[in-house]
């Protein structure tokens, strides 16, 4: 996840620390590239379902969620743009090693939200749509996507690679 970003172990490049933090700033600022369009879709979704004319449908339980999601939202926006504030009140004071530690770990909650989010999201339409039990399943289904692409498929290719060179390790699979 986000936090090896940081990750201070010799991986064999010829860098200083600094080098390697400015690598890594960069590396990390990619991933929030990608990580802000997320939350910016989602929440754009969730504004623009407010103004529809079925949202008074809703009941409760899906009024709730819907105001749960847009908090989510709302923290996801705050986490993403927290590693450019940060950098920003710290930048110039050679303190690049440790803005990079704390943006990762920021950009490991910020993508931990993302997915709480888009599970979210999913569960709602599908509860709109097709019913409570429908809605719950789609949650289940994110949650197991999630953990299936983020804790399975890492594992997976770590132990894949056991044993080898590390520059092996980088070529793509054939």
């Amino acid at each position: 996840m986000a936090s090896r970003v940081a990750d201070d172990r010799d991986d064999g490049r010829d860098e200083t620390p600094n080098e390697r933090a400015d690598r890594n700033w960069n590396e990390i600022l990619q991933e929030l590239r990608v990580a802000q369009t997320g939350t910016q879709i989602l929440g754009a979704f969730l504004l623009a379902v407010a103004f529809q004319p079925r949202f008074t449908e809703l009941d409760e339980y899906q009024r709730s969620l819907y105001l749960v999601l847009v908090a989510l939202a709302g923290v996801a926006a705050s986490l993403g743009l927290a590693p450019v504030s940060l950098h920003r009140a710290y930048f110039g004071r050679g303190e690049k090693v440790r803005i990079v530690r704390i943006a990762s770990r920021l950009l490991a909650a910020d993508l931990v939200v993302l997915a709480l989010l888009a599970a979210g999201v999913t569960s709602l339409i599908f509860d709109f749509i097709l019913g409570r039990t429908a809605g719950f399943a789609a949650l289940g289904a994110g949650a197991v996507v999630v953990v299936g692409l983020w804790v399975v498929l890492p594992r997976l290719g770590i132990r894949r690679r056991a044993g080898r060179p590390r520059h092996e390790s980088a070529t793509p699979a054939r």
